[in-house]
């Protein structure tokens, strides 16, 4: 769903999380996830190399920036549209590099 178009106090299923529509609500069953409340403490980036295993598609890493917006929306933060993740997975994953 459009982040603009959110009610947290309407969020039941998948599709009422912000930038989650029917394919990413699907991932996101693959990995277990069944409703708004699974995703409560995960880690998007587990999400994204458990759904990349599951898959054995190596997904695009946008990917992360949709788990990082829903993730952080479960845990209180207003919703935002997923690309304004893009430079904190950069980040992250640049120094995550430096630490192999």
């Amino acid at each position: 769903m459009n982040p603009a178009k959110v009610d947290r106090n309407k969020v039941c299923s998948l599709t009422d999380l912000p930038n989650i529509g029917k394919a990413m609500a699907q991932d996101l069953r693959l990995l277990g996830i069944q409703s708004p409340e699974n995703l409560i403490r995960c880690d998007a980036y587990q999400l994204y190399y458990q759904l990349c295993q599951i898959t054995h598609v190596k997904h695009d890493p946008c990917v992360i920036d949709v788990f990082l917006s829903v993730v952080a929306f479960m845990n209180g933060q207003p919703a935002r549209p997923w690309w304004e993740y893009t430079a904190e997975r950069k980040q992250y994953l640049l120094q995550s590099a430096g630490h192999d």
